[in-house]
C-alpha cells in the first residue's frame, strides 16, 4: 500500500458499486461535471479588412500556439502571354533569397529559426502564394519578411544564375520520373486550352531560362504585385493585430521595381478549344531496379467542367468523388474510395489497367474534368475505349447510395483537410483573393448535402457537348485517331455499341 500509494486502494470492479444505477442516470454521491462552453462561432468566422491601398487583409482564428500568415498574389503562369513563358516558375525558386532587409537566404531561415518557422512558396496557374508558419508571437517579424520577400527581393545575377540551373535540372528530372502525372496535366491544359490562359506552360522552358533577367522579372512585378491583387491571410491570431501588422509593413511600401502604375494587365478570359498533345515517348525504362515499374501508355481525356465561383461547382466535386479511382495496387477499403466507379467498373474488372484515376481542376473562369489511365502499350485502344464508356455513362442513372457515398466521402475528405493550420490558410487566401468572401466549411457540406441525382445529370449533359481534351503519353502506335474518340463521346444518349464500333 505505501509502495503504490493511492491506486493501491482503488477498487475496479466491474460496476459492483453501483449495481441498480442506470448508465443514463448520474451516480450517487458524484459531483457534477461542468463542461466548458463552446465560445461564440462568430470569433471563429473568417474577417476580412480592405486597407485604403487596396489589399486584403483576411484571418481565421484557431486555438494554438503557432499560426500560419502569408501573401496570395493575383499571378501565376496564365498572366503571361506578353512575356517569355516561365516566369511565375523563376519567381517561385527565388522566393525567400536576398532582400533589401536580408542579405541572404541564410539570414531569412535564422531569423524565422527564432520563431520556430519554416517558409515556403508555391507557383500555380492562378496564384503565387508566400507562406510562412511560425509561433505566434513572432507575428510582426513574419510580417516584415513576408512584405520584403514579396516586394523587395535583390535578385542578384548569382541567385538568378542558380535559379536557372535549378529549373534546368527540374525539368530533365520532370522527363525522367516514373510518375507522368505533373507532365500529364501539363498536357492536358496544352489540349483544353490551347495557347491561352490556363493553357499555357507552368514550367519554364528550356529555351527560356536565359531570356529571363532581372529587367523582366521587374517588368512583370510591377503589372501583377499590386496591393489590389494580394490578401494577406492569417490562421491562428487576432484580426486586429494581422491588420496592424498589414498597415505598418505593407501600406505605402516602395517595391523594388518602383511605384509606376500597372500598364499590361492581362484579364483575358480562358477559351476552351478541347484537342489532343502527344508526345512519342520510349518508357520501358523509366524505373529500374529490384520492383521496375512495367512500361506503360498513359492517357488523360478530359471535358469543360465550370468555374468554381459558379453553382454547378458543387456538383462537379461530387461526381469527381463519385469516378474516384486510384492505382491497381493501391491499398484500403471503403473509406479510401474502392466503391467509386473507377474502381467497381475498370481497375475491379481489367486486370491489366495499371491506373484510372479521376481529377478536376477549377478555376476563376472555368474547369477541367479528366480521367487518367494507364496500361501496356498494346492495349491502348481498349483502355481509350472503356474511359470513353465511363465518360458516357455519367450521365446514366446514379444510385442513392452510390450518391450518398460519394457526398459523405466529399465531406469527411474536406474536414480532414481542414484540421491542418497551413490548409485552413490556403482555403482562406484563395477564397478571398477570388471572392472577397469566405464560405465556412458547414455551409459548403450543407451545398453538397443539397446535390441530387438529377443535378449529375444536367452537369454531365453539359459537359459532353464539349470537344474532348486528350493528352497521350508513351508508345502510342494503337492510340485511335482524335476524332473517334471524339464521336465516341457524342454518344450521349448511352448508344454504347455505336461508341465502341469506332474503335474497331
Amino acid at each position: 500500500s505505501r509502495r503504490c500509494g493511492l491506486a493501491a486502494g482503488r477498487s475496479y470492479s466491474g460496476g459492483g458499486s453501483y449495481p441498480s444505477v442506470s448508465l443514463a442516470c448520474p451516480l450517487p454521491g458524484v459531483p457534477k461535471a461542468v463542461f466548458a462552453a463552446a465560445e461564440g462561432r462568430e470569433r471563429f468566422e473568417t474577417r476580412v479588412t480592405v486597407l485604403e491601398n487596396g489589399l486584403r487583409v483576411a484571418s481565421q482564428n484557431k486555438f494554438g500556439q503557432f499560426c500560419t500568415v502569408g501573401l496570395l498574389v493575383n499571378s501565376g503562369s496564365r498572366h503571361e502571354a506578353k512575356y517569355p513563358s516561365g516566369i511565375s516558375h523563376f519567381l517561385e525558386k527565388l522566393a525567400f533569397a536576398s532582400t533589401a532587409q536580408f542579405g541572404s537566404k541564410d539570414e531569412i531561415l535564422l531569423t524565422l529559426e527564432k520563431h520556430g518557422g519554416i517558409c515556403d512558396c508555391q507557383a500555380s496557374r492562378d496564384t503565387i502564394m508566400y507562406a510562412v508558419s511560425a509561433d505566434a508571437k513572432g507575428l510582426d517579424t513574419v510580417v516584415d519578411l513576408l512584405a520584403d520577400v514579396a516586394l523587395r527581393p535583390r535578385f542578384s545575377d548569382e541567385e538568378i544564375e542558380m535559379t536557372r540551373a535549378a529549373i534546368r535540372f527540374e525539368l530533365e528530372d520532370l522527363n525522367m520520373r516514373p510518375d507522368p502525372e505533373p507532365l500529364l496535366t501539363e498536357m492536358i491544359h496544352a489540349a483544353a486550352y490551347r495557347e491561352n490562359t490556363v493553357g499555357l506552360n507552368r514550367f519554364c522552358p528550356v529555351e527560356n531560362t536565359e531570356k529571363i533577367d532581372r529587367a523582366v522579372l521587374h517588368s512583370y512585378l510591377r503589372n501583377y504585385y499590386t496591393p489590389d491583387r494580394m490578401v494577406l491571410a492569417g490562421v491562428g491570431i487576432e484580426h486586429e493585430q494581422l491588420v496592424e501588422c498589414a498597415r505598418k509593413y505593407l501600406l505605402g511600401v516602395e517595391p523594388a521595381w518602383g511605384s509606376g502604375q500597372a500598364r499590361e494587365v492581362d484579364r483575358s478570359v480562358a477559351q476552351y478549344t478541347g484537342g489532343i498533345v502527344k508526345v512519342e515517348k520510349d518508357m520501358s525504362d523509366v524505373s529500374l531496379g529490384p520492383t521496375p515499374i512495367p512500361e506503360l501508355t498513359h492517357i488523360m481525356i478530359g471535358l469543360e467542367s465550370c468555374s468554381f465561383l459558379e453553382e454547378d461547382f458543387i456538383p462537379f466535386a461530387v461526381l469527381n468523388m463519385m469516378m474516384g479511382g486510384g492505382g491497381s495496387f493501391s491499398a484500403g477499403g471503403p473509406g479510401k474510395g474502392m466503391f467509386t466507379r473507377l474502381y467497381l467498373n475498370v481497375l475491379n474488372r481489367h486486370h491489366w489497367m495499371y491506373n484510372a484515376t479521376s481529377y478536376h481542376h477549377s478555376y476563376e473562369d472555368t474547369g477541367l474534368l479528366c480521367i487518367h489511365a494507364s496500361a501496356d502499350p498494346k492495349q491502348v485502344r481498349e483502355m481509350v475505349e472503356i474511359i470513353t464508356r465511363e465518360f458516357i455513362l455519367m450521365a446514366g442513372a446514379v444510385g442513392e447510395v452510390e450518391l450518398e457515398r460519394a457526398k459523405t466521402q466529399l465531406k469527411s475528405m474536406l474536414m480532414m483537410n481542414l484540421e491542418s493550420r497551413p490548409v485552413i490558410f490556403e482555403d482562406v487566401g484563395r477564397q478571398v483573393l477570388a471572392t472577397n468572401t469566405r464560405k465556412l466549411p458547414h455551409e459548403l457540406c450543407a451545398l453538397i448535402s443539397q446535390v441530387k441525382s438529377s443535378d449529375i445529370k444536367r452537369v454531365v449533359t453539359k459537359m459532353l457537348h464539349k470537344k474532348p481534351a486528350v493528352a497521350a503519353l508513351g508508345d502510342l502506335t494503337d492510340l485511335p485517331p482524335y476524332e473517334h474518340i471524339q464521336a465516341a463521346l457524342s454518344s450521349k444518349d448511352g448508344r454504347l455499341p455505336r461508341a465502341y464500333r469506332l474503335f474497331r
